[in-house]
């Protein structure tokens, strides 16, 4: 296998062809040639029209919903460009699925995230491209290189612009302990003080807020995390805020958008003024509304694809 890729490639999956679009642009390179279709019988079928050999190809696929068929979808085109003697495979996952079973919370559970890094390895991978996994550790999962970006990237200007920095009156909000890590970066970058809220999880997919930790009273708070799904414990802690901790306006931001279930109902209806995500899952047109904004993330992808194929450190954009 050869090292390094003598041409670069951008070639889209289904799930997300807006982003792959925007990246290639952001490269000063059109996207390439590949219709990927199913079969009568819902086979998967995957079809590069130029050439790859020697090439260096990079597969934009977010494994967002359908989450096995666009699974699927990237697993073969990967191997196509195995099979067709491709010089390096880059597997983009800008929303890398299964990332929350990471591990075993009882008896008899799988690791479905270990189980699709081997696959993707296996198919013919030699390296990954994601951003914000849900749990750090998933990065060791893999037996081929892992570039994780972060969302932050993209979120901390946006809310710099937004509301400025080292105000008095603001103030970041962790919706959990386990976003503790998260949310400190944000504080630390724009000047602010932490908060967080410990709650307690009944059963999946229910919250229950126990506590806030910091003084929120009469400020603006941004709750800070890399996924929203049911929106539920999103919600929850946004009125926690304005019920318990006397909170004036409610923000939120993530990575992930997914946005599932009722999750668009309960944001309507909660106290949040607005809700930025990124674009690297697309967001479906009966799920715009005016709550939600969407920044893009193509140009943090494109710099990372860029200094991966010029065998350049990728690190300084973690800073």
């Amino acid at each position: 296998m050869i090292a390094h890729g003598n041409n670069i490639k951008i070639f889209s999956g289904n799930s997300n062809p807006a982003l792959a679009e925007s990246i290639a642009s952001a490269l000063g390179l059109r996207l390439g040639n590949a219709t990927v279709s199913t079969f009568s019988d819902g086979e998967t079928s995957v079809s590069i029209s130029e050439t790859v050999r020697g090439s260096d190809v990079f597969l934009v696929q977010s494994t967002c919903v359908p989450v096995n068929d666009h699974l699927m979808e990237l697993l073969i085109m990967i191997d196509c460009c195995r099979r067709a003697s491709a010089g390096r495979i880059t597997a983009v996952m800008p929303y890398f699925g299964y990332a929350r079973q990471d591990r075993k919370s009882k008896a008899r559970d799988p690791i479905s995230a270990k189980l699709v890094a081997d696959m993707i390895a296996t198919a013919g991978a030699d390296r990954v491209l994601t951003m914000d996994l849900h749990a750090a550790q998933i990065q060791g999962f893999f037996n081929i290189p892992v570039d994780n970006m972060h969302g932050s990237a993209v979120l901390i200007p946006a809310l710099a612009e937004q509301f400025g920095v080292g105000r008095d009156d603001m103030v970041i909000v962790s919706p959990d302990l386990g976003s503790v890590n998260r949310a400190r970066k944000f504080a630390e970058k724009l000047d602010l003080p932490l908060a967080i809220i410990d709650k307690r999880r009944p059963k999946a997919n229910v919250s229950e807020v126990m506590n806030i930790i910091g003084d929120v009273r009469d400020k603006k708070v941004v709750i800070i995390d890399d996924l929203i799904d049911t929106a539920g414990t999103l919600c929850h802690a946004a009125e926690a805020l304005v019920e318990k901790g006397g909170a004036s306006e409610i923000y939120a931001c993530a990575t992930h958008g997914v946005l599932s279930g009722q999750a668009i109902e309960l944001i309507e209806k909660s106290p949040i003024r607005e809700l930025t995500i990124l674009d690297n899952i697309p967001l479906q047109a009966e799920k715009r509304i005016p709550k939600i904004r969407t920044l893009s993330v193509a140009p943090v992808l494109a710099e990372a694809i860029a200094r991966i194929y010029e065998e350049r450190s990728v690190s300084p954009l973690f800073g």
